[in-house]
């Protein structure tokens, strides 16, 4: 069944007619506005609050842009895929896997190396894009690690209390043993490939990591590879999560 298109209000705030095209978030937006970056039929503004109407001619740095639909697209990541929307060694990117998906450009919401599987979403909500990525909204997380040996009690007890990184001490929410080489780990914090350091720094090496869920939505009935667009409920929630 053919998705159907929310439509775009007549008359939009000027940050919010340029997070809808999908460059960026309405707070980076603003910071377009107030640097002369943005024309509205022809002239500079630095009017945060201007309305523009759909049909006005708006261009960011010379080129024009529209407002588009919002698209949430779930992704099941296989392994070997770079996430990124170009990379310029020609290896494959999660933007190979959803081509031709939607008629929108859409992003990745934070990132998962190389070799992570599992659940990754992409939109063109610089917004909610932003919200998710921030630390402070606390995003849930959960992997499956599967490591090159068993965890030893010690080190489980360790990792609750909190592995010192050179970030910080690393905090997960929970962590228990699916078999004696599987962990299940749920966290928040978005550090650079946190979870494999965590256990490296503990000597182990991890064979293979898969997120399971992210910010509440599940890989459940999408197999590998494959991608979905989220429901209208979960988008909803979603939003509601975010919400400051």
């Amino acid at each position: 069944m053919k998705k159907e298109k929310a439509p775009t209000p007549r008359v939009l705030r000027l940050n919010q007619y340029i997070a809808r095209s999908g460059i960026c978030s309405r707070r980076e937006a603003d910071k377009l506005i107030a640097a002369g970056r943005v024309k509205v039929n022809g002239s500079v503004v630095k009017e945060l609050g201007l309305k523009v109407k759909r049909d006005d001619l708006v261009e960011v740095d010379g080129r024009r842009i529209l407002p588009e639909s919002f698209v949430y697209i779930l992704l099941n990541k296989p392994k070997n895929y770079i996430t990124t929307t170009k990379d310029p060694r020609g290896r494959r990117t999660v933007m190979d896997l959803i081509r031709g998906a939607c008629e929108q450009r859409v992003y990745p919401v934070g990132r998962l190396d190389r070799d992570t599987t599992g659940l990754l979403l992409l939109t063109n909500d610089g917004d909610l894009a932003e919200k998710l990525a921030h630390p402070s909204h606390r995003v849930s997380k959960v992997y499956e690690v599967t490591l090159d040996k068993p965890l030893a009690p010690e080190h489980l007890e360790a990792i609750k209390q909190g592995v010192r990184l050179e970030e910080g001490v690393a905090q997960v929410d929970d962590i228990a043993l699916i078999k004696p080489h599987v962990v299940g780990l749920e966290l928040h914090i978005g550090w650079n490939r946190v979870v494999r350091r965590i256990f490296e720094q503990l000597g182990y090496e991890v064979k293979h990591l898969d997120r399971t869920l992210y910010a509440g939505l599940s890989k459940k009935d999408l197999p590998r590879g494959k991608w979905r667009f989220l429901t209208k409920e979960e988008v909803i929630q979603l939003k509601y999560m975010m919400q400051e």
